[in-house]
Order: C-alpha cells, then sequence, then structure tokens
C-alpha cells in the first residue's frame, strides 16, 4: 500500500470519526426547563411560565412545578369512593386542580413542546391514608412501598392520571423531599427507607405503568438522600438493577451535592446504562438569584475555574459525547426559599439562552453561544461587547472570592452560612436546630478551622478582593449598551447591588474575626473593630439606598441566618447578631 492510500485510508475514518461524535453529540433529545416556584409562596411572576415564550428560548420541554402534582388530583373512586366525595370541598379542590393541569398541558402543547410535571412520591390523599392507615404505613407512621397495598394504590393511581391527562407527556419523580404545602388534602414521606432496594421497587413500578404500559416518559431525579445523587457505587447498585427503557432518563445535577461552587462534578454523570439528564440552575439560589451578575455558563460548559483543569469530567463538554448523555434540565427560576426577590429576569435569561443554545448545538462553543446572546440583546458595539463580555466572566471570579473562597481549602457544608437572602453569623452550631437545617455555625466552624491554620486574614482578604473585582464590575456596566435601556440600566443597578452587598459581606468578616481572634486570646482590637463595624454600617446604607432609589433594585438581603421554618426562615442569630457584639468597644 502506498503511502498516498494510507493518508487517505486514515483521513477517511477520521472524517468518519469525527461525523459520528458530531453526530452524536447533536443528538440531544431533551431540552427541558422549569420554573421552580418557593414551595407555599406565591408563585413567580416569569416569562418562563408561558410556554410559548420557553419555546422560542430553545427548550422542548416545559416541567410544570408549581407543587400541584397531577398525582394530587386523583380521586381514587374506583378504590373508594368515599376518599373525593362529590360536592365536597375536597372534591371541588380536586376538580379545580384538575382544570389547571389540563390547560398547563394544552398550553405547552400549543407552543409546541412537551410538557413533564414535577412530582412528589409518596403523596395520598389524607382521607386515604388514614381511613387504611394499617395497610399503608410502617412502624413509624410512613406510607411504605414494603405494603401491597401502597404498590397497589399507586398502581390505581396512575390508570387515573393517564386516563385524566392522556397528553401529559410524562412526569418528572422526586423523592427524598416532600412538599405539601399546595396540595392541602394530601399527606406524604419519603419512600426510600430501605437504601437501593427501596428504589429499585419505585423504580421497577414507574418502568412498569409509566414507559411500558403507557409509553410515557419518566425523568428519575437522583436527588435523594442516602447518596443516589453523589455516590456512583450506590447509583450503579440502583440502576444496574433496572432494565433500560427509552421512556426513562435519569436526572442528575451537575454538581456533587446541591448548586454551589466549590462542589465538584458530579461522579455519577457518564456512569451506568441508562440515559441521563444534567440538571442545571440558571438562578442560582446560594448566589442572589439574579440580584446581582452571576453568569456561570463558562464554568458548567467548560468547567469552572476552582475545577482542577487535569480531573475529567469536569464539564457539559467531557460528556456530551458520552452515550448516556440525553439532554440538560434547566432550572429557569427558583430554587430555595423567600428572596432576593427580582423583577427583572435578565441574569437567570443569560444562564438559561446560553444552556439552551449550547444543548441544541453542542458542537458549540459557550463564547459563540455567548456572543448569540449578545446578538439578540442588541448589544453591538465592540466596546459593549467586550465590557459585557469582560463583566460577566469576572461576576464568576468575584462570587466565589465573595461567598466561598479560591485558595483555601473548604468543607462542603461551610457554603451554606450564606443561602437565599440570609447571611449568617459566627455564634456555635445549636444542636437543638438540626431538623431546621439552619445556617448558623458553619462560620463559627470555618473560622475555627482557618484560625487553628493562621488563615483568618488571608479569608478576609479574599472577601476584600471580591469586593475589588466588584468596583471593576461597576466600571465595566457603564460601557454595556445594547437595544433594551431597561436591561442596560439594570445591568448597572444589579452591578451595584453586588458591590454593596460585597461590601458588606467583606466588612462583616473583617468584624467577625476580629472579634473571632479576640474571643480566643482575650485580647481584642478595638481600634480595628470600631473601624470595621463604621465600614459595615456604611455599607448597609448604601446597600439601603439603592433599594430606595432604584425600582428595578431586587429585595435586599437580611443579617440573619437561615433555619426551616416558615413564613420567615430566620430567627434571630446572624451576622447583625454577632457583630453587635462587638459594638461594645
Amino acid at each position: 500500500m502506498s503511502f498516498t492510500n494510507k493518508n487517505i485510508i486514515l483521513f477517511c475514518v477520521s472524517v468518519l470519526l469525527f461525523s459520528t461524535t458530531v453526530l452524536k453529540a447533536q443528538q440531544t433529545q431533551f431540552i427541558m426547563d422549569m420554573v421552580h416556584h418557593n414551595p407555599g409562596e406565591a408563585l413567580a411572576k416569569s416569562a418562563f411560565t408561558n410556554p410559548e415564550y420557553v419555546k422560542q428560548s430553545g427548550f422542548n420541554v416545559q416541567v410544570m412545578n408549581d407543587f400541584i402534582f397531577p398525582t394530587a388530583a386523583v380521586s381514587f373512586d374506583s378504590f373508594d369512593a368515599t376518599i373525593f366525595p362529590k360536592g365536597s370541598k375536597d372534591r371541588e379542590w380536586l376538580n379545580a386542580a384538575t382544570l389547571q393541569i389540563q390547560n398547563n398541558i394544552k398550553a405547552a402543547h400549543a407552543a409546541g413542546i412537551k410538557v413533564f410535571y414535577f412530582t412528589d412520591i409518596v403523596v395520598l390523599p389524607k382521607k386515604l391514608v388514614e381511613k387504611y392507615k394499617d395497610q399503608l404505613s410502617d412502624s413509624c407512621g410512613k406510607i411504605s412501598f414494603e405494603k401491597p397495598l401502597t404498590i397497589e394504590l399507586h398502581r390505581i393511581m396512575f390508570e387515573e392520571l393517564f386516563r385524566k391527562f392522556p397528553d401529559l407527556d410524562g412526569l418528572v419523580i422526586r423523592t427524598g423531599e416532600t412538599y405539601l404545602n399546595n396540595v392541602p388534602y394530601h399527606t406524604g414521606n419519603n419512600p426510600i427507607c430501605d437504601g437501593p432496594k427501596s428504589h429499585i421497587k419505585l423504580l421497577n413500578l414507574l418502568r412498569d405503568e409509566v414507559c411500558v404500559k403507557r409509553n410515557k416518559t419518566i425523568i428519575y431525579r437522583t436527588w435523594s438522600f442516602g447518596g443516589m445523587h453523589d455516590d456512583p457505587a450506590y447509583y450503579l447498585r440502583v440502576t444496574d438493577s433496572i432494565q433500560p427503557h427509552p421512556n426513562l432518563v435519569f436526572s442528575i445535577k451537575h454538581v456533587k451535592g446541591d448548586y454551589q461552587r466549590t462542589y465538584p462534578f458530579n461522579p455519577c454523570l457518564g456512569k451506568g446504562k441508562h440515559r441521563q439528564v444534567v440538571e442545571v440552575q440558571c438562578q442560582r439560589e446560594y448566589e442572589g438569584k439574579g440580584a446581582y451578575p452571576n453568569y456561570v455558563m463558562n464554568g458548567v460548559i467548560n468547567g469552572f475555574e476552582e475545577y482542577n483543569p487535569n480531573v475529567h469530567p469536569n464539564c457539559l463538554n467531557d460528556i456530551k459525547n458520552n452515550s448516556n448523555f440525553a439532554g440538560i434540565y434547566s432550572w429557569s427560576r427558583g430554587g430555595g426559599w423567600v428572596g432576593p426577590f427580582i423583577s427583572n429576569e435578565f441574569w437567570p435569561r443569560l444562564n438559561a439562552y446560553v444552556l439552551s443554545a449550547w444543548a441544541n448545538n453542542p458542537n458549540l462553543t459557550e463564547e459563540a453561544a455567548f456572543n448569540r446572546f449578545m446578538d439578540e440583546q442588541g448589544i453591538k458595539s465592540q466596546e459593549s461587547r467586550s465590557a459585557f463580555r469582560k463583566l460577566c466572566l469576572l461576576s464568576a471570579k468575584a462570587i466565589l472570592r465573595g461567598h466561598m473562597s479560591a485558595k483555601l481549602t473548604l468543607k462542603p457544608d461551610w457554603a451554606f452560612w450564606m443561602r437565599d437572602h440570609f447571611l449568617a453569623g459566627i455564634e456555635k452550631p445549636d444542636l437543638k436546630e438540626g431538623k431546621q437545617f439552619p445556617s448558623e455555625g458553619f462560620l463559627y466552624n470555618e473560622f475555627s478551622d482557618f484560625y487553628k491554620a493562621g488563615t483568618l486574614k488571608m479569608a478576609v482578604d479574599e472577601k476584600q478582593e471580591a469586593v475589588q473585582l466588584w468596583d471593576s464590575i461597576v466600571s465595566l456596566s457603564k460601557l454595556v449598551k445594547s437595544a433594551h435601556l431597561q436591561d442596560d440600566k439594570y445591568i448597572r443597578v444589579s452591578s451595584l447591588y453586588g458591590l454593596y452587598l460585597h461590601r458588606i459581606i467583606a466588612a462583616g468578616w473583617n468584624t467577625m474575626v476580629l472579634g473571632f481572634e479576640g474571643d480566643q486570646t482575650g485580647r481584642y482590637n478595638k481600634q480595628a473593630i470600631r473601624k470595621a463595624i463604621k465600614e459595615y454600617d456604611k455599607a448597609w446604607i448604601d446597600y439601603e439606598n439603592l433599594k430606595k432609589t432604584q425600582p428595578s433594585c431586587a429585595s435586599l438581603y437580611k443579617p440573619y441566618a437561615f433555619i426551616f421554618v416558615g413564613p420567615s426562615y430566620y430567627n434571630k442569630k446572624g451576622m447583625a447578631y454577632s457583630i453587635d457584639k462587638y459594638r461594645k468597644f
């Protein structure tokens, strides 16, 4: 064989391999979007609740998640007609829920997209559970899939569900957390009481009743408790026991844990024999919820700066050619509780746009998708485009340093010192509040470790470095001009929001570190503490004035620690409580 012929053959093989890779990367079946309304609170006002807008934004599936589960609209009349008696208030609620779900399905299909309904399992009518408690519940009083009647009732449930909603395309199933805020006539609990065995039993039921028997899609979220989400051995123990089916897909967050920076890329992605969609949050619940610039898609698609570049996979680009990759599951809005509340969706919209553009063509670079957003936004001049790109990339750096750290070793839980619209302090953890998931205590543990390591000053310096980055972001925001004047104004206002908030954080951390060191040694640098508190108070004045003078400004953070008790979700502890202790100096 001649050298020329060898080259031709090698070239043809290379083209074939490249074409196969490109084709595989382009076959993204699920480009899903969801507005995750705050449980028990007023529904978010969002363009992304409009299925036509979802379609225009490049998504082909709308995930409905208002916590009125379609399974809650099941009457169980064929089993026991006394559960929702006709003419009762219970029945009126069920009928209204049925109509709402039917209308949502029709609207999505009219827009040309599919609709999946977010559904917690297990959730059953209160009357049904009370009446048949002995046949449904375990020794702890929880509804159990170890009981034959529980399984039988779910078969009845799915039969009535898809008879009532024949056009419903599928269900997104969650276990672990059970939100009953919007279903007043129902009760429920986590059905995973026996680890992998419980998942396997539930998955086989869902596969048989929904995927096989009714040819509908099940998106099974691995977000649960016990390792299903982030432990590959646990995940494989479950999924390897389930026969694959084209309608059965597993949904996994892109990080090993909740949507936090510094958390590793999820090691379950790409594993096993089942198809997967990757969950990505666009309105980051621990990072301002769109109140200030926070562009994360460069990190999601290409890998975050804190990731080791030599360790893969660490981003969507690393798994897009994996045979399991079936698409993305965008949370365009929502996550967590309470605020900050926004009136301009610009920052979540940017993240959602780039994610959907990439998902529609995974061979597209993140920067190319970003440039398309600027084209549609009418950001035309080179100065504006350059400034906007720099601003967005800097926001990711500033948030890492302001919320977590780019230099210091952190334990995952420490990230929760700042969540929703709350800023925690440095009080010791209260073991009595364990079941209420308090955020107070994380900084005490972090400061204790840093104090022993001699790195507390480095931690404070990094918070000041974040402020400097926000100064640059504010300067860049003034150079951005698009075809949408209101968005341009919001870019500037939200950049100032980020600056003032992170000045609060930097001054607050400085005060608390100085006070913490004094608590350990008995010697307080009183002059430095007074100066830090003065800076802290001034930052709050600027921050509050921004809200008073700028109508588009998001609602503000609160210097209190999160606690899982609604409706306020906080108690007296927090940053203000900790800092007030040192005002005596």
